[in-house]
């Protein structure tokens, strides 16, 4: 599992819920009621400091150096501190296990979290997005370029916003819908466009169904038993049945999936990692035929990559 906080070091939660589902499904291992909501609660927390961060970093790439990215991250702290107070670190978590999590939400977690998602963290966005959705030098910079359109999406793999952004309905959540997702009220956001200022505009809904789906969770945690967090012996090793099992989610960048190959013992005979990072840079090339060396930064700011996610 803490290998897994290391790919995207951004994202390391949804990291461990993407792995945590591939071998429950290889196991027949059925998480708890309480653990699949404080697993949803992290992810989409995740998903939302992700694509707000990422949001500084293209900016900043974009020459509006270090103000939008300070904005962007201040917000992220406060998303971090709710991980600190609930797994000890602040980017690699290693919090979820296979049948739940490592341990129950602290005291102040809900409290904190309900007044991020009902009052703060939705003014941030509306801030955020009256700086930053019509400056003309943002729009001159994006629009139009890096287009990739949508057969050629699909024909490069890619996945997450920058395969929605160019008009395809796609999102495990709906599509394969994985833990309680079905549970939960939100939209599918999707644009035509396929340019690099439609990836911004599509984030940053994604953001606010972040939100809608976050407001719902935790008001539907109170239903559930606190301390029945897992579902197998903490502590007992996994030892799955021989077989094969890809296992995926939506994580903030797109598609992350598991292929794991399990011989009967406590380890994976093999294990490959799909990463969304690695194959949306795929698409790099072609969306920057015909433009110049300076729109290559706008372009490659708009993918979303963590490098380690690629390099790995």
């Amino acid at each position: 599992m803490p290998f897994t906080d290391r790919l995207d070091y951004v994202t390391s939660m949804a990291n461990n819920l993407a792995y945590a589902l591939t071998i429950e499904k290889l196991a027949g291992i059925r998480p708890t009621e309480r653990a699949e909501y404080i697993r949803v609660i992290m992810a989409e927390l995740t998903r939302w400091m992700s694509h707000m961060a990422s949001f500084g970093w293209w900016l900043n790439d974009l020459g509006a150096v270090m103000t939008p990215m300070i904005y962007a991250l201040e917000e992220r702290e406060f998303i971090l501190d709710l991980f600190e107070m609930t797994s000890g670190s602040r980017m690699m978590c290693n919090y979820m296990r296979f049948g739940g999590v490592v341990r129950d939400l602290p005291d102040e977690f809900l409290p904190m979290a309900r007044e991020l998602v009902l009052d703060r963290l939705p003014r941030k966005v509306d801030e955020f997005e009256a700086l930053v959705t019509n400056n003309e030098i943002v729009k001159i910079r994006s629009i139009g370029v890096g287009v990739l359109p949508r057969q050629m999406a699909l024909s490069l793999g890619a996945s997450g916003p920058l395969l929605r952004a160019s008009g395809v309905n796609y999102d495990l959540r709906r599509a394969d819908p994985y833990s309680i997702y079905d549970r939960f009220d939100f939209k599918v956001i999707t644009r035509s466009e396929g340019d690099t200022y439609s990836r911004y505009l599509l984030r940053l809904e994604e953001v606010r169904q972040s939100l809608r789906i976050l407001e719902q969770a935790l008001k539907q945690i109170d239903d559930t038993q606190p301390g029945d967090i897992l579902s197998v012996r903490k502590g007992w090793q996994i030892r799955p049945p021989k077989g094969e099992v890809y296992g995926r989610a939506e994580n903030p960048k797109g598609e992350l999936g598991f292929y794991v190959v399990s011989d009967g013992t406590g380890n994976p005979y093999r294990y490959h990692v799909r990463s969304p990072a690695f194959i949306n840079l795929g698409a790099l090339g072609e969306m920057c035929r015909g433009h110049k060396v300076a729109d290559v930064v706008a372009i490659f700011g708009s993918i979303d990559t963590t490098m380690g996610e690629v390099d790995r």
